[in-house]
């Protein structure tokens, strides 16, 4: 995927167009990024980091005034993996590391410093954390999860590596709306700048999933809309197509465990837990065992059009 980003963006540096080369060594270069309805302006003095920042994010470009900003500083490439993660607090900021970033971000101004390779992958990873920290104090998360627009509602896949998170997506029908198979976005409807605790959100909060520019092994970005959430469905691979139901208390640990967050802090850790059982008191939770073809994507349209009518008995 990293070499069809750059083949594709040296094309375009030699078009006429939006993402034509005329950056100038030394000027501030800012685009803003709307995800889940969250704008937040990225700057950077390198005009090559800048043209491949607006190709990766093409389809999530905002004219929206910015709520957070980060300026980017680039360095000499380093390896890293997601195992070398770190998010904690020093004072009012948070610094976010790896070995490929270092990040100091400030909640209270809402502005940040990265210093980072000049990939698209350690860009993503910087941008999930904020985003996983933004959420948390908004009755939102990120969840390791697949999802989708079926009949105008949002479905979610989660489970472990291997479970299907991707096949669900791959196997989708044409009518599907691919959010992403990788990272799903989540969060309640009607939040605004100041943060939604969720035991001051209203009793039946409506919980919606936006696309991402996050792409996992499909290697395509989501599309850039949303949809109220219908189902999240935890995976199995199987011989036949099967719906069960889950306990209040299995939900909540299986939507716990693939929740992403790295951050080393007690207070959202315990506010992410309040986030979770309300999302599992307010919407169907399933485990789905599924046969990989097509014919699983009727079973999930019947589901949404009536849920009692494809549950089983409750396991967990």
């Amino acid at each position: 995927m990293l070499r069809r980003v750059i083949h594709r963006l040296l094309t375009l540096r030699h078009q006429r167009g939006p993402f034509r080369s005329s950056l100038m060594p030394g000027h501030r270069y800012v685009a803003c990024v709307e995800i889940g309805g969250i704008p937040i302006s990225l700057s950077t003095t390198e005009g090559i980091f800048f043209d491949l920042l607006r190709l990766r994010y093409e389809d999530f470009l905002s004219e929206r005034p910015a709520e957070f900003g980060l300026e980017f500083e680039i360095i000499e490439p380093r390896p890293a993996s997601d195992d070398d993660v770190r998010v904690r607090r020093d004072g009012e900021e948070w610094i976010l590391e790896r070995g490929d970033f270092l990040a100091r971000w400030d909640p209270g101004t809402g502005q940040g410093v990265v210093r980072q390779n000049a990939n698209p992958y350690s860009l993503d990873s910087v941008l999930r954390i904020l985003h996983s920290l933004i959420l948390a104090r908004r009755g939102g998360f990120l969840l390791h999860a697949a999802s989708a627009i079926c009949e105008g509602r949002a479905f979610l896949f989660s489970g472990v590596s291997g479970a299907g998170k991707t096949t669900m997506t791959r196997i989708a029908t044409p009518d599907v709306t691919l959010l992403t198979d990788e990272i799903s976005y989540v969060r309640p409807d009607g939040f605004g700048p100041a943060k939604i605790r969720p035991e001051s959100a209203h009793k039946n909060p409506v919980y919606r999933a936006f696309g991402t520019p996050f792409a996992g092994e499909l290697a395509k970005a989501g599309e850039n809309t949303s949809a109220p959430i219908a189902a999240l469905f935890f995976l199995e691979k199987g011989p036949k197509n099967l719906i069960e139901n889950l306990s209040p208390a299995e939900a909540v640990r299986r939507l716990m465990r693939n929740i992403l967050f790295f951050a080393e802090d007690p207070t959202l850790v315990e506010e992410l837990l309040a986030t979770a059982c309300a999302f599992v008191a307010t919407l169907p939770i399933r485990r789905l065992t599924f046969y990989p073809d097509c014919q699983v994507w009727d079973e999930v349209r019947r589901f949404g059009r009536d849920p009692q009518s494809t549950c089983l008995r409750a396991a967990g």
